[in-house]
C-alpha cells in the first residue's frame, strides 16, 4: 500500500481550525475536491486519547459525540477552503446522525465530508466516518458562519 502525503498537515490544520488539544480532532486532510465541494480528514485513534480513561475504560470506544465533533472539524475546513476564510464555522445542527460500528485504538478514521448548501451566513455538509472502508457514523451537519479571526 502506498501512502500519500497528506494536502493539509496538522501545522496547516491549525491555521484553519481555531481547536486545540484535546479538541483538534483532525490530524490531516488527505482528500480536497473544491469543484464538488468534498473533502477527507484523517483522524488517528490512539490509546492515549484522554477520552478512553472514562468512556469504556476496559473497552475502549470513541464517543459518537466525538466522532461527529471530528467531521464537523473537516467540514470547517473545507468551508475555509472553499473561501469563507474570514469565518468562523459554529455547529448549529446535527441531523440523522447514525453510528453504526464502533471506532476504537488503533483505527484510522477517515472523516469523508461534502457540501450540501454553503452561504456567507449558514452552511451543511453531508458527513461519514470510515474505517477499513465501512461507515462507523454518518450526519447532516449544520453551521452557523460568524465573522472571526479564523
Amino acid at each position: 500500500m502506498t501512502h500519500k502525503p497528506p494536502l493539509l498537515d496538522i501545522n496547516e490544520i491549525k491555521k484553519i481550525l481555531p481547536h486545540r488539544y484535546p479538541f483538534l480532532l483532525v490530524d490531516a486532510i488527505v482528500e480536497l475536491n473544491l469543484d464538488e465541494g468534498t473533502i477527507v480528514g484523517q483522524k488517528n485513534v490512539t490509546v492515549n486519547e484522554p477520552f478512553f480513561n472514562g468512556h469504556f475504560p476496559e473497552e475502549p470506544i470513541m464517543p459518537g459525540v466525538l466522532i461527529t465533533e471530528a467531521m464537523a472539524q473537516a467540514g470547517g475546513v473545507l468551508i475555509h477552503q472553499k473561501g469563507y476564510k474570514e469565518h468562523l464555522a459554529l455547529l448549529l445542527s446535527v441531523n440523522n446522525a447514525k453510528f453504526r460500528r464502533p471506532v476504537v485504538p488503533g483505527d484510522v478514521l477517515y472523516l469523508h465530508a461534502k457540501e450540501v448548501h454553503f452561504s456567507s451566513r449558514a452552511g451543511k455538509i453531508a458527513a461519514k466516518g470510515i474505517v477499513r472502508g465501512k461507515v462507523v457514523a454518518e450526519a447532516e451537519i449544520g453551521f452557523a458562519l460568524v465573522k472571526g479571526k479564523r
